[in-house]
């Protein structure tokens, strides 16, 4: 947060608040309010382009989002006046586009993995995909972790170079600090195909122009503790199903962060060297698999996606508190939808 060019602080029921400044002015919004402008010009791109009205929507999200995070993207669609049909997580969309792709070609019981680190977070899922059912076997991530986290070291370190080189601390300027995050994942780009990236700003700040090189070996040391944390999650999401490595058959990557060889080497690496799939255009897939969604909820399509069966599992784990603070807990990782029931004595003194 402290790198933010922007302020977030505690509003109503202590629901966040963010202060920009727009057109002059400095003008505080919720987080519902700023996705629902992002609603609002993708349903006037839409509807521009298909010439009719919108007034229906499916949503994905990160796994790990919580009730409180997917009722705010339900908001989200009430302020711009659509209806939120289904929210479904990301990496289920994911092997919906496989599952299409390869269904015509593939016969028998298939295991996959999908591994999606994007910008913001950092989600996994392991899938069984058999004649058209896919049952999701278990989920990881975390919605802390991704590309951003991968800039944030890569702009800590040039701020402490710059304060180095030039004796100059450029950490309280939040537009210079915009314009060493932008050319510091403009950096990370390159780098992923290239062993060195140069960053050069004019008149960074105070009138000092920046150029500085990274290598790749840099960048992987900078974040490496990172990617062993993703490989830590891809480890518990194999736990959590009780499956060995060595069964699942595809390692689906998704997300602009995978583009990074580092995080596809230690992949492949820990998946026996085996083969990643790198398909599907992970800039695109979501767009695909949501409208595949709406059309099965709307009853329309061909029988290519009409018989398709979706049953995602719980992702968190699930409690009531009792008397005394105590919390009966529902383990996560169960189908969708479920039903469990426990008793209660409730004794009178």
């Amino acid at each position: 947060m402290k790198l933010w060019p922007f302020k977030v602080i505690p509003g109503s029921g202590d629901k966040p608040i963010i202060i920009v400044n727009y057109k002059g002015e400095e003008k505080q919004f919720a987080a519902e309010e700023i996705s629902s402008m992002v609603l609002t010009k993708m349903r006037e791109i839409a509807e521009a382009y298909l010439s009719s009205s919108i007034k229906n929507a499916v949503v994905t999200v990160p796994t790990y989002f919580n009730d409180s995070q997917r009722q705010a993207m339900k908001d989200a669609g009430i302020i711009v006046g659509l209806n939120v049909m289904r929210i479904i997580n990301e990496p289920t969309t994911v092997v919906i586009a496989y599952g299409l792709d390869k269904k015509a070609r593939s016969f028998g019981e298939k295991n996959v993995f999908i591994f999606d680190l994007d910008g913001g977070a950092f989600d996994i899922s392991l899938l069984k995909i058999e004649e058209g059912i896919f049952e999701v076997k278990a989920t990881a991530g975390d919605t802390h972790l991704g590309g951003e986290d991968f800039d944030n070291r890569t702009v800590n370190h040039f701020v402490q170079e710059c304060k180095r080189k030039n004796k100059k601390d450029i950490s309280g300027n939040p537009r210079a600090l915009r314009r060493l995050r932008t050319a510091c994942e403009r950096a990370k780009r390159t780098l992923s195909s290239t062993a060195q990236a140069t960053i050069e700003i004019d008149s960074l700040y105070e009138g000092i122009d920046f150029y500085m090189s990274i290598t790749r070996a840099q960048f992987e040391k900078l974040n490496m503790d990172l990617f062993r944390k993703c490989m830590e999650l891809v480890e518990k999401c194999l736990r959590d199903a009780k499956m060995d490595k060595s069964i699942v058959h595809d390692v689906v990557l998704v997300g602009g962060s995978t583009r990074i060889p580092k995080v596809q080497q230690l992949l492949q690496d820990f998946f026996n060297e085996k083969e990643l799939c790198k398909s599907i255009n992970p800039d695109e897939v979501f767009a695909y698999v949501t409208v595949v969604q709406a059309v099965i909820l709307s009853g329309e399509g061909n029988e290519k996606v009409q018989d398709l069966l979706f049953l995602d599992v719980t992702p968190i784990s699930l409690g009531l508190e009792i008397a005394g603070g105590v919390m009966t807990v529902n383990s996560k990782e169960y189908s969708n939808p479920n039903k469990k029931g426990t008793s209660f004595l409730h004794l009178l003194r």
